[in-house]
């Protein structure tokens, strides 16, 4: 799940600091002057919700290599690094999308990940464990999995998603730190302490629910990605990777803000299956299966 928890923990926190910054500047101060201006209200929330999102897009690469070390391979050192090299020129030319970074993080779990800002500004990256534990055939497919995700412009799609639920979450937060102010407070000038408190509590709650909604679209991509793995190395090749990864119990040592842009997810059930970014591997491999049934033809 590496990708989008990144994703989306590195966007609360620069929404947050936004609202902060709005605060100090006098935003919100010009926003209630004279009762609740909902018009500006609304302006305010797209230009800091995308705003937000498309931040957090920028810095996604930046962060992924931060947060798992992850080494970019620029001059192979031995046959893994130049195969690995290789394999992702060879998908991203297949692909019709820019040549990726390519990079090794030191891990023990089985995982990869895709992220960056464009199609063709993009980092692929493989753990350890996954080089050790997969054979060429199941990384080719994983890597493929990766590619595709760079292919069809998920991480974009994704920020627009995000910036359409943080407009929203701002909106709706500054009418809960208003009404708070108002009503509970009884502050009848300007706005107080209340909201500002009110407001930044129910940002950071409505935007933790609000993820609900980019995992639920994370979780749908994650079948189109496996279809785009399997014509670029082949559905064999697809269903032997997901396997393997099954094998491994769904491995879930990502760091927490990379997790959705992994290709495993983290095993969920209950309230935490609707934060889940992939699908359990069971429906993925079943997909893949009913695919080539419908159509034998297919690699």
């Amino acid at each position: 799940m590496k990708r989008v928890f990144l994703f989306l923990v590195t966007n609360l926190a620069v929404v947050f600091v936004l609202g902060i910054v709005a605060h100090l500047l006098g935003v919100d101060r010009w926003l209630t002057a004279n009762g609740l201006n909902y018009g500006g209200l609304l302006v305010f929330a797209a230009l800091f919700g995308f705003g937000g999102a498309f931040i957090s897009l920028a810095m996604s690469k930046w962060m992924a290599k931060r947060s798992t070390g992850a080494h970019v391979i620029t001059d192979p050192r031995d046959a893994t690094e130049r195969w690995l090299v290789d394999t992702v020129r060879r998908q991203a030319q297949q692909a019709g999308i820019g040549m990726p970074e390519v990079a090794i993080y030191d891990a023990p779990d089985v995982n990869a990940f895709a992220t960056g800002m464009s199609r063709n500004n993009a980092l692929v990256a493989v753990s350890t464990g996954l080089l050790r534990s997969m054979s060429k055939d199941e990384a080719e497919a994983v890597l493929g999995h990766e590619v595709s995700h760079v292919a069809n412009g998920d991480m974009v799609t994704l920020t627009l998603i995000q910036g359409v639920v943080n407009t929203f979450v701002i909106f709706i937060s500054r009418v809960v730190g208003y009404f708070v102010d108002r009503v509970v407070f009884k502050n009848d000038r300007g706005h107080g302490v209340g909201f500002f408190v009110a407001s930044m509590i129910a940002q950071v709650l409505l935007g933790i629910l609000a993820s609900i909604i980019v995992a639920w679209f994370s979780r749908r991509r994650e079948f189109r990605a496996d279809a785009g793995g399997a014509s670029l190395a082949g559905r064999d090749k697809m269903i032997a990777a997901l396997q393997r990864l099954k094998q491994a119990h769904e491995p879930a040592a990502l760091p927490d803000s990379l997790q959705a842009f992994g290709i495993s997810g983290g095993p969920g059930a209950g309230l935490k299956a609707l934060f889940m970014s992939h699908p359990p591997l069971d429906d993925r491999i079943e997909a893949l299966r009913a695919a080539k049934a419908a159509n034998p033809g297919l690699r």
